[in-house]
Parts: structure tokens; C-alpha cells; sequence
């Protein structure tokens, strides 16, 4: 067990975390589901009682974010926690405000970025659907942001409960209502993703490879077969981020 560096990446459902690795990679990943209030019981026990210290990002709820600090605070000397900043390790981001790329997007550009120069279009899929472009040269030229088909299920739902969350197969053209509610919530994804692949080509010259991480990835079906899963790219990119400012 590392008693030096972990890595937490604390989200809207789900907390991961790993330590991080004398080579600069991570080890084995814990993820923990939890209510988006509360932590569960037991969350820690993967942890060592000590460790020097821990690097964070955190884009749950304050109250989720309070009981991570606390429990952290108790076991290690040093806490920080990430931020997207304009440039780093030859990654410079488009926006002009870093502080409006939030920084799970931040960090997902730079675990690309450390698994080679690309092109890559990096897609997360989690509450929502995020797409950002980063060429060869590590320059970030922007992206797009819409509603997960989960989200959009969800919405539906609210708004007409008679529409199910959850259910149905992906088709052309459904004859069941649960079937053209999978169909069009994941087409509109998929759509999303392929034109951002098109509209990326044309603007740097050359397809990038497609990038996925998120816990909504795979649930999302006739994805492009070619494309790279990276489930834990957010932690890869705060092992990176950590080493630079620890350096």
C-alpha cells in the first residue's frame, strides 16, 4: 500500500481513487458510488491510515466535498487541489478565463496529452456530454458541452413520467415508445460525438482519435470501433498535474 501521493477524483456519483505511482501512472483504481450528499460508510478503508499526501479534484456536492477534506485532513500532511490553468507541460487550453474549462475537462486534455501527441477529440460522459479538441502540438482549440442521454431521460421523466428513465433498444427507427426513447436519447449523443469528428478534421486537417472516459460510456451503444477507452483519464491527468506542481 502507498503511503506516499493518492489521487482523488470526487464526481457527481461517483468517487475515485488511486495512488499515485513512483513512474508517475496509478495504481489500482477504487471507485465509490455514493447518494450525492454523503460518502458511505466505509469509503476509506482502501486508504492507509498515513500518507504524505493527496492531490484532488472535486465537482460534487459542498457537502460531499466537506466530509472528503475532513477525512483527508486527518491522514495526510499536504492537500491540493486542482485547478485548470492557462498552460502546462505543452498543453495550452482556448479558453481565454481558465477558470470557465472546468477542471475535470482540464485534466481529461492532460491525461490525453501524457498518452501521446494525438490529434485527440476527448469525450466525457457522465451528467453530461463534454467534446474538446487538442492537436498535435497540444493546442486546445475549444469544445462542446450538451445533456448525457441519461440526463435527457431524465428530464424527459420529469417532465412526463409516463416516459421511463430507463429501457429500450437502440434502432433506426424504433415501433415502441421505450425503443425511440433509447433510440433518440443515444442518437443525439452519437450524432454530437461524429460531428465534432468531422468538424475537427476540417479544421486541423486530420481525424482525431476519439477519447473516451466517463461512467456513461458504456451504456452507449454503435460508438465509433476505433475509439480508445480511457475510464480513468480525469486520474491520469491529476497524476500529471500533481508531479508538475510537486516539481
Amino acid at each position: 500500500m502507498s503511503t506516499g501521493t493518492w489521487l482523488f477524483d470526487l464526481g457527481n456519483t461517483r468517487l475515485k481513487c488511486a495512488p499515485l505511482r513512483d513512474d508517475g501512472g496509478i495504481g489500482n483504481v477504487s471507485a465509490i458510488a455514493h447518494g450525492g450528499e454523503h460518502l458511505p460508510a466505509g469509503w476509506d478503508a482502501a486508504l492507509p491510515p498515513r500518507f504524505e499526501a493527496a492531490a484532488l479534484t472535486m465537482v460534487g456536492a459542498m457537502a460531499l466535498r466537506t466530509q472528503l477534506l475532513d477525512a483527508l485532513t486527518a491522514r495526510c500532511a499536504r492537500l491540493s487541489i486542482a485547478r485548470t490553468v492557462a498552460q502546462l507541460d505543452g498543453l495550452r487550453i482556448a479558453y481565454p478565463i481558465p477558470a470557465h474549462l472546468g477542471v475535470d475537462r482540464f485534466l481529461a486534455l492532460i491525461g490525453a496529452r501524457r498518452r501521446g501527441p494525438g490529434p485527440w477529440l476527448v469525450v466525457g460522459i457522465g451528467t453530461a456530454i463534454t467534446l474538446d479538441l487538442l492537436d498535435v502540438d497540444g493546442r486546445h482549440h475549444g469544445g462542446r458541452i450538451a445533456p448525457s442521454p441519461a440526463l435527457m431521460r431524465e428530464a424527459l421523466h420529469g417532465r412526463a413520467a409516463q416516459l421511463p428513465e430507463h429501457g429500450g433498444a437502440f434502432t433506426a427507427f424504433a415501433d415502441d415508445t421505450l425503443d425511440a426513447l433509447r433510440s433518440g436519447c443515444d442518437g443525439a449523443a452519437l450524432a454530437l460525438i461524429e460531428q465534432g469528428l468531422r468538424d475537427a478534421e476540417a479544421r486541423i486537417g486530420l481525424r482525431p482519435t476519439l477519447l473516451l472516459h466517463g461512467g456513461g460510456v458504456d451504456a452507449l451503444d454503435h460508438l465509433d470501433p476505433t475509439a480508445l477507452r480511457a475510464p480513468h483519464l480525469v486520474l491520469e491527468g491529476l497524476a500529471g498535474w500533481s508531479r508538475r506542481m510537486t516539481a
